[in-house]
Order: C-alpha cells, then sequence, then structure tokens
C-alpha cells in the first residue's frame, strides 16, 4: 500500500471452513441484533419518523410507477401503514404539482422490490441483511487483510454488530448502513491486489456513496485518492486513468441526473426547507461555527447522549487503536486511517447538527466499521486488549438489547426518547458524559477530563506500538 509495514508477528491462517463458520456467526449475530429493534417505534406516534417515511414513499413510487415523484403517493395516504400522523412536508410542490423528495435515490432504488412485496416491513428486513453482510465483510476483513486472529476478529466485530449504532440502523430507514457497506467493500478492494475485478468493485462502491448521500462525498474523494496513489506507486498509470475516466463519467451522469430530476446538483435543491432558506447550502447551516462545532471533535464520541461511547464504551479504544495503527502502520493502514478521518470532519464541520431527530450515532456510521478493524487489530494479539474490547463491548451489547425490549414493549421509542431507557449501566454511565447539548461548566469539565483521558491513552498506545508485540503484551 501507501508506506512499507513493519515485521508483524506471523498468525496461523485459518482454514476456509473456519473463516466461513465464524464470518456467517457474525452475520448471524449482527442480523438478530437488528431485527430485534424492528418491533419497536421511532416515535409514539409513527412506526418511521423524520427522512424515513419519505425513503418509504419514495421507494414505493419507484416500485410502482418507476417516478420519484411522490404527489399521488401523499395524496393517497400511502404512508399512513407506517407514518400514522400527518407527514411533514419536504418535496417543494413544483408548478406541474410534482413532488421529488429531497434525498438521495439509491436508498429507495435498493429498497423498492422489498417494500413492493412486504410494505414497510420489506424496507426493513432488507436493511436486517445489510446489516448482517456488513458484520460479516467486517470480520472477513479483519482477518483477511490485517492478520486479526480469527478468535479474535469474530469477538470483537460481533460485540460491535450487535449494538449501537450499527444494529440500530440495521433497521432504521436511513442510508448509513449501506453506505458502511459501501466503504467496507472500497476497503476490501484497496487491502487486496487491485486488480481487474478490484477495480470494478471499487469503482462501484465509490460511485454509490454519493448516489446514497452527498454528504459521503468527501470519504468517497478520499478512497478515490488512496486508489490513484497505490496504482501510481506500483506503475500501474494506465489503470489509474482508466479508473479516474470512469469516476469522472459517473460524477457527470450524477451531475445531469440531478440536474434533472431535482433542479440542482444535490437533492436538497428539490426541498422545501432548503428552497426558502437560502438554498442548498443552508442543509449545513446558514451561519456556521466552525469553533463551536469543533466541540464535536469528542463530544461525536463521549456526549452523554449522542456519543458513541455512551451507548457502547467500545468506542472509547478506537483512540488508542488508531494511535497505534498510525505508528506501527500496517499492510492497509490508510485505508482505515484517512476514510475514517474524512467521515469524522464531515461529521464535526459539516453536519448541521450532531443532536438530531434520530438515533445517536448517525453521522459516523458510514466509517464505523473502519473503527472497529482498527480496533480488531489492535486487542487482537494482546490478551487484556481483547479482554478490555470484548468485556467493554458486552456492556454495550446489554444495553441495545435493553433499549430493543423496552422499544417493542412501548415503554420507549427509537428516536423520541432512547435516553430515558431504565437500563441501569447507562443511567450510572452516562452520568460521567459530558452533556453538550446543555452547555455549562460541568459540561467543560468534563470535557476536559475526557480530553486529557483520552490523549494520554492515544499517547501511551503511540509508545508502545513502538515495541514488537511480544514485547507490548509482557509491559503492557
Amino acid at each position: 500500500m501507501l508506506a512499507q509495514s513493519p515485521p508483524e508477528p506471523a498468525v496461523a491462517v485459518p482454514t476456509r471452513r473456519r473463516l466461513a463458520g465464524a464470518v456467517a456467526g457474525v452475520a448471524l449475530l449482527g442480523a438478530v441484533a437488528a431485527a430485534g429493534g424492528v418491533p419497536g417505534r421511532a416515535t409514539y406516534g409513527a412506526r418511521v419518523t423524520a427522512d424515513e417515511p419519505h425513503y418509504l414513499l419514495t421507494a414505493l413510487s419507484l416500485a410502482e410507477d418507476a417516478s420519484l415523484d411522490v404527489s399521488d403517493e401523499i395524496a393517497a395516504d400511502r404512508y399512513r401503514p407506517f407514518h400514522e400522523v400527518d407527514l411533514l412536508q419536504q418535496a417543494r410542490v413544483r408548478d406541474d404539482g410534482t413532488q421529488v423528495v429531497p434525498r438521495a435515490a439509491l436508498l429507495p432504488l435498493l429498497l423498492a422490490p422489498a417494500v413492493a412485496a412486504a410494505g414497510w416491513l420489506g424496507g426493513k428486513a432488507l436493511l436486517v441483511v445489510v446489516a448482517a453482510v456488513l458484520a460479516g465483510l467486517t470480520c472477513w476483513l479483519a482477518v483477511r487483510r490485517f492478520a486479526v486472529p480469527l478468535g479474535a476478529a469474530a469477538a470483537v466485530t460481533g460485540v460491535f454488530a450487535a449494538s449501537a449504532p450499527l444494529a440500530v440502523y440495521g433497521q432504521q430507514v436511513y442510508p448509513e448502513l449501506p453506505a458502511a457497506l459501501a466503504v467496507s467493500a472500497a476497503a476490501v478492494a484497496l487491502t487486496g491486489p487491485l486488480g481487474r475485478g478490484g477495480l470494478v468493485a471499487l469503482a462501484l462502491a465509490v460511485t454509490a456513496l454519493p448516489w446514497l448521500a452527498v454528504k459521503y462525498v468527501p470519504v468517497a474523494a478520499v478512497l478515490t485518492a488512496i486508489a490513484l496513489v497505490t496504482l501510481w506507486r506500483q506503475g500501474r498509470r494506465g489503470a489509474a486513468a482508466v479508473l479516474l475516466a470512469a469516476l469522472a463519467l459517473a460524477a457527470v451522469v450524477y451531475a445531469v441526473a440531478h440536474l434533472a430530476w431535482y433542479g440542482g446538483l444535490t437533492v436538497y435543491a428539490a426541498g422545501e426547507f432548503f428552497a426558502a432558506n437560502g438554498g442548498q447550502l443552508s442543509v449545513i447551516g446558514t451561519d456556521p461555527q466552525v469553533l463551536g462545532r469543533a466541540r464535536r471533535l469528542l463530544g461525536l464520541l463521549v456526549d452523554a447522549h449522542f456519543g458513541l461511547a455512551a451507548w457502547q464504551p467500545a468506542w472509547l479504544l478506537a483512540v488508542p487503536a488508531l494511535a497505534a495503527l498510525l505508528r506501527r502502520r500496517p499492510h492497509g493502514w490508510p485505508v482505515v486511517v484517512a476514510p475514517l478521518a474524512a467521515g469524522w470532519l464531515v461529521a464535526t464541520f459539516v453536519a448541521l447538527t450532531m443532536h438530531g431527530w434520530w438515533f445517536p450515532g448517525r453521522q459516523v456510521v458510514v466509517v464505523l466499521p473502519l473503527a472497529v478493524v482498527a480496533i480488531a487489530w489492535w486487542a487482537g494479539r494482546v490478551r487484556w486488549r481483547l479482554a478490555a474490547a470484548a468485556g467493554s463491548g458486552l456492556l454495550g451489547v446489554w444495553s441495545h438489547a435493553w433499549l430493543a425490549v423496552q422499544a417493542a414493549t412501548g415503554r420507549l421509542t427509537w428516536v423520541v426518547d432512547p435516553f430515558a431507557t431504565a437500563d441501569p449501566w447507562y443511567r450510572a454511565w452516562h452520568r460521567v458524559l459530558p452533556v453538550y447539548w446543555e452547555v455549562n461548566a460541568a459540561t467543560w469539565v468534563l470535557h476536559g477530563v475526557w480530553l486529557v483521558l483520552l490523549s494520554a491513552a492515544a499517547v501511551l498506545a503511540w509508545r508502545r506500538a513502538a515495541l514488537p508485540f511480544g514485547s507490548a503484551g509482557r509491559r503492557s
């Protein structure tokens, strides 16, 4: 890849049968965890909420009319089976009466056959399948591309697949998990020999990302840059030129299609809100405060309500894992670090808010499987690290299971009040995390404490990574 890898200790290569069994087991675990959330409601008045009903309506329109125009579906109240309350207007009504939802078209296109066959439940079932495939692929990526021991890879990827936010977005109707699957597929291609099949897979994955949401363009651009640099350094200038030409053509098709369907280069041109409030770029805010948003660099991880670690404390291990990965630079390390950084920065500085009308973690789901791979790599050969990852990971699995049971029995919902969970672990744990939507002195004290703790963990991991794995294991 982009840098010479230092010597790594030999790891027994699992047989195909053992690897297939582990991958299937992790995939099944991811499917069960995601499916467990399906009976729960998004809000007390609706099965799905916010953007979800609009994705489902567009899927219905594509299945029945082969059209993005949802005006007839809205007029016929086709959303009532999954959104019992009145639908919040998103699409701008055009002069000819048509309405195109300001949401990317690829997710509805993927959902269309399932929604046509089994309604909203069919759409959620398809996303459960995506969750299963993503979980299995993450395990395979850790084992085959990053030489993580099979048992460790299965344990680490399993606890993350069975907890928030990956398990939650395995049943929420958003493009987050399909986008995460596309990123993971691109990572598989980039860490492999990058032959003809790998280049085709990479091109398809990168092309899919903007069609799932325009916010994924920076991640797609980083993946493309890694591929071009890799091919250039390998002396494969022709392959690099062909890949660049193919992606340029895909970008032209994207632009032409969006101008024709949405009236602008992004889907937001078709939105009622964006048309009335400053145009397409108002999706990132009319007066974005860069310094104020910088708190999200940490907040996306440790916020008491919307932080990843609030629901799955094992995400904290991504900090030392990435520090060690950067220091040791094993084969494929840029494919983990660079897209993950791009996705995190978009969630920090471009997204309108991290406290939205959705389940926590949504803005970073697209790159979280890469963080899982980093944690598996870091923990896989050192017993206490693996114990820490598995132990803290099981706390997250517990929290997700508790949420799923309470949501299924109507005691809370996935969007309105998951923070009201009766889970005793969450009730205790979230008290030591900062609350960024009510900024006060306590918020900044806890912010500082976590910044120091995680910085210290990163520095220590960086220093330990300079030692051979065996020495690090003994001295840690």
